[in-house]
């Protein structure tokens, strides 16, 4: 299990711990995590999941596709550390990992 921490725009945190493998979306909305809307169920289709991860996070994760680069332009959010969590698998190199929800999808 990896421990994951949430924190909503209002600075509120919800540590969760998760299975290796799952995206971090299916965790978030496993646990009930407010402000992760993920209306597509991870088909990378809404860009309703947007996380912000920090940039000493960025590299244990795999980079963007081409096509979430693309989902995150068209939705105006397109800057540094944002992501989508559908495309963000939980892996022991996360354990720990502050995500930053922003205050809307």
């Amino acid at each position: 299990m990896t421990k994951v921490i949430f924190v909503g725009s209002d600075g509120a945190e919800h540590p969760v711990e998760g299975d290796i493998g799952i995206t971090l979306m299916q965790l978030a909305a496993n646990c009930n995590i407010p402000g992760v809307d993920a209306d597509c169920g991870g088909a990378m289709t809404c860009g309703t999941c947007k996380v912000c991860i920090h940039h000493d996070w960025e590299v244990k994760v795999e980079p963007a596709s081409d096509h979430e680069k693309q989902m995150l332009e068209f939705s105006g959010f397109d800057m540094p550390g944002m992501r989508l969590s559908c495309q963000i698998k939980v892996s022991d190199d996360l354990n720990g990992i502050r995500i930053l929800i922003p205050d809307h999808q």
